[in-house]
């Protein structure tokens, strides 16, 4: 069976990042084989949160590739030109392009890669592959649309499979409930409640926020019920000095740190990263308020400081227990359609990596994101996204992708340098004997 020098499984931004890293090693003669796997069946990025008007909360400049190479073929600035809409963009006179135009640089990016990629596949195991008492590959196991399993072998892994959508408690009884779907499913899932008179939006970030604002103009006289546990909705910082965090030289300090100063960091900037939307999205939620109050007609509610204490499956639609966290008082209300635009747990990595666990002590990573492990386990694994405790609240935005996977590369290629040169010392040991 073929070996690969690296198998990366997922096929978004990182890893995508990571496949031009790698192309871009070879031109100076560095050729690691490398592959990946993607389940969707071709390339989509947040695709059901392609909403009108939605733009990126980060700067084009922080692309796959500019940070790391700013003269590469892959930049944002070079896909305008070969799409021939380089001027009109800088007549645009913006740092923020939209979601969709973002998407589709992404996609344009990944095309390039379409030979070394595999669509439609899920990975459903890693395995160890001993040789003596060592493990000296991973086999990688998947399953495509027809069933049926493949199986690949390599020296080294990555794992950036993104986020997996968190579900409150309180609607896990909920699960497969069309009614109560999660914001990664919004567009196809509204699509199926273009009847629905009362909606409700849990949650307090960029997704929220533009969720709401979108039902807002999709419907005409749907009541939207925008529900969350804050006082106010508090914009996202995003003035020069707060920046600084999302430097790449900033990764090195957080790294560094302490555990506990880590921790210290984390929670201090946390309103830059969670449940801080754009503030001109603010401003327009704020104005359908006020609107409403100059029409003295109220179609839309925002309950701040309310939590869900229950939801509950009822004929007649999902029947929430609201909490006032102001006055305590408890409210029953009845949805047609419930949007949970929660976040993500970055954790699912782990269920992938569960035959391994014997070769490492925990799941910590490097300063290079590759896992700890055991002196016999000689495969590399790599996170991407995953490691926003030891790394910094950048870990899972856009702003190291480019520099992070130029330091995995690296580490890859010095691990296939070893292996080709430990390689050649038995073959010379074996002619001399």
């Amino acid at each position: 069976m073929k070996i690969y020098d690296l198998i990366g499984i997922g096929f978004g931004p990182s890893n995508i990042a990571l496949a031009i890293a790698l192309e871009e090693q070879k031109q100076t003669g560095h050729h690691a084989e490398s592959f990946f796997i993607e389940k969707q069946p071709s390339f989509a990025w947040h695709a059901n949160m392609m909403l009108d008007n939605a733009h990126m909360q980060v700067s084009f400049l922080k692309d796959l590739v500019t940070m790391r190479n700013p003269a590469s073929h892959f930049t944002f600035i070079n896909y305008l030109h070969q799409k021939n809409r380089l001027q009109d963009f800088i007549n645009l006179k913006t740092f923020f392009p939209s979601r969709r135009e973002f998407n589709d640089y992404l996609a344009w990016a990944a095309a390039h890669f379409d030979h070394c990629c595999a669509y439609g596949e899920e990975v459903i195991e890693v395995l160890p592959e001993k040789k003596g008492d060592e493990v000296s590959l991973l086999r990688v196991r998947s399953r495509d649309n027809a069933q049926t399993v493949h199986e690949r072998l390599t020296r080294s892994l990555v794992i950036s499979i993104g986020g997996h959508p968190r579900i409150p408690d309180c609607f896990s009884s909920l699960k497969g409930d069309a009614r109560v779907f999660h914001s990664n499913n919004y567009l196809k899932e509204i699509a199926q409640h273009t009847h629905a008179q009362k909606i409700a939006v849990v949650g307090a970030g960029q997704s929220a926020s533009e969720i709401f604002m979108d039902l807002h103009h999709r419907f005409d006289t749907t009541q939207i019920d925008l529900i969350m546990r804050a006082r106010s909705i508090k914009p996202s910082d995003d003035s020069p000095f707060v920046n600084e965090i999302f430097n790449t030289d900033f990764t090195d300090y957080v790294f560094n740190s302490p555990e506990q100063e880590r921790s210290k960091i984390l929670n201090e900037f946390w309103h830059t990263n969670y449940a801080a939307p754009d503030l001109v999205l603010i401003e327009q939620i704020f104005n359908v308020f006020y609107q409403q109050k100059v029409a003295g007609a109220e179609r839309h509610r925002f309950l701040r400081r309310h939590v869900v204490k229950k939801a509950l499956a009822q004929p007649k639609g999902i029947q929430f227990i609201l909490q006032d966290l102001n006055t305590n008082k408890e409210r029953i209300v009845t949805y047609d359609a419930v949007v949970l635009a929660t976040g993500y747990h970055r954790d699912h990595y782990k269920s992938l990596l569960n035959p391994l666990m014997p070769y490492f002590n925990d799941l910590k990573v490097d300063r290079q994101y590759r896992v700890c492990s055991t002196l016999h386990f000689k495969p590399a694994i790599f996170l991407q996204g995953a490691c926003e405790a030891s790394h910094g609240l950048s870990d899972t935005l856009l702003s190291v992708t480019a520099v992070r996977t130029s330091e995995i590369s690296q580490a890859v290629i010095n691990l296939f340098s070893q292996s080709k040169s430990l390689q050649a010392k038995r073959t010379m040991s074996s002619a001399l004997v």
